[in-house]
């Protein structure tokens, strides 16, 4: 249990942390401090406000008092000595109220001064703080701009990466396909592609006969052409005579002896 309350503790927090906008913090940090500077200023009023009531209070004691002192006076020269001790006895017990209220005063005049300082104090770090807010808030700002460009030339980059990818297998397969062209080509000019099913195809034993009889068609052709330039027989009847491939050598022999006298 311990171990999943833990878990669940850390996922909370990173949670948050997702969640927290640290400006929202500052923003939220320093309206509390103004609240608390504001309750300050308040309390600051209240002990200025109960200090008047004491003055007030003590200049009305006093005004009485100094009253029945001339009225003492006033008794003791018209003879009524009864009535001067009763006035100075009523200023007597004025005056009591007046020391206490006066001790009092002195107490919430004291009391104002601490908490006006502490006000002052509070406001300069207030001020402080809102300064210091500020700039934070600004640098937050301008590194959460440049992690906003930087993911995104990260992305383009990525992108980039991806279309140069693309364009490396398309010439892979491009440089592929014309070598094997090539190839294709190459295997054409040497007739290693040539069709072997024997259908139209010659066989080595037909190839050797046109092979002669090509060459015979040639040797009957140049004996001609020497013939007429020599103005002899012609080229057919030279070739008899001369022998050429593939005619019968004794048969000759024997015409030409018939032919001696």
């Amino acid at each position: 249990m311990k171990r999943m309350g833990m878990i669940f503790r850390a996922k909370a927090n990173k949670a948050l942390d997702r969640a927290e906008d640290p400006r929202e913090t500052l923003d939220y940090s320093y309206q509390k401090q103004l609240e608390l500077l504001q309750k300050v200023r308040r309390g600051v009023a209240d002990v200025a406000t109960s200090r008047k009531r004491l003055e007030l209070q003590l200049n009305q004691l006093q005004g009485q008092s100094a009253k029945l002192e001339d009225q003492g006076r006033k008794a003791l020269a018209l003879g009524r000595e009864d009535l001067a001790r009763e006035a100075l006895s009523r200023r007597a017990s004025l005056q009591q109220q007046v020391s206490d209220l006066e001790v009092q005063h002195q107490t919430l005049q004291g009391e104002e001064e601490k908490l006006t300082l502490a006000a002052q104090r509070l406001q300069a770090k207030v001020d402080a703080f809102r300064t210091k807010k500020e700039t934070i808030k600004a640098t937050y700002t301008a590194a959460q701009a440049q992690t906003r460009i930087a993911e995104s030339f990260s992305g383009i980059s990525e992108e980039m990466s991806d279309v140069g990818l693309a364009i490396q297998r398309a010439e892979d397969k491009t440089a592929q396909l014309q070598a094997r062209a090539g190839a294709i080509d190459e295997l054409l000019a040497s007739g290693a592609l040539d069709d072997q099913s024997g259908l139209g195809s010659k066989d080595d034993i037909q190839a050797e006969l046109d092979r002669l009889s090509g060459g015979t068609d040639v040797e009957l052709e140049l004996q001609r052409m020497k013939a007429e330039l020599a103005g002899g027989p012609s080229a057919q009847q030279q070739a008899i005579e001369g022998g050429a491939p593939g005619t019968a050598q004794p048969h000759q022999q024997t015409q030409h002896r018939f032919d001696k006298p």
